[in-house]
């Protein structure tokens, strides 16, 4: 079984919803799930800002940025492995980075909704 490092906003709403799913997801204990808000910076590939901008993900040795590092996420949960494989063509891995790079452009204003939705 490969081991799986993926970094993320652990400050940010949105991510740590959605980290939470992953957590329960990922029953065989494959990823490695690294808060780069509060990880020591000796611990980070590359500078912390860079980290927290979009998820990071190393597999097999290999630096994942954007979609590929959700694929890779994806491939080491059994239940959302078909997607993740699905997601390794090079035209879906686009269509995946695409709307990855909407979201980057929408994640300001859901981050707040979201941050006012913990607060009610």
């Amino acid at each position: 079984m490969t081991k799986l490092t993926v970094w993320h906003d652990g400050a940010c709403p949105l991510c740590r919803r959605e980290i939470a799913v992953m957590r329960r997801l990922d029953t065989r204990g494959a990823i490695d799930l690294v808060d780069a808000a509060t990880a020591d910076p000796a611990t980070c590939p590359i500078d912390r800002r860079d980290l927290l901008a979009r998820l990071h993900a190393c597999e097999n040795g290999e630096l994942l940025i954007g979609a590929a590092a959700f694929a890779a996420m994806w491939r080491a949960i059994p239940v959302l492995r078909p997607v993740g494989i699905l997601a390794h063509s090079n035209r879906i891995l686009a269509l995946l980075e695409r709307a990855y790079l909407l979201f980057l452009t929408l994640r300001p204003r859901l981050q707040r909704l979201a941050g006012k939705a913990a607060q009610a």
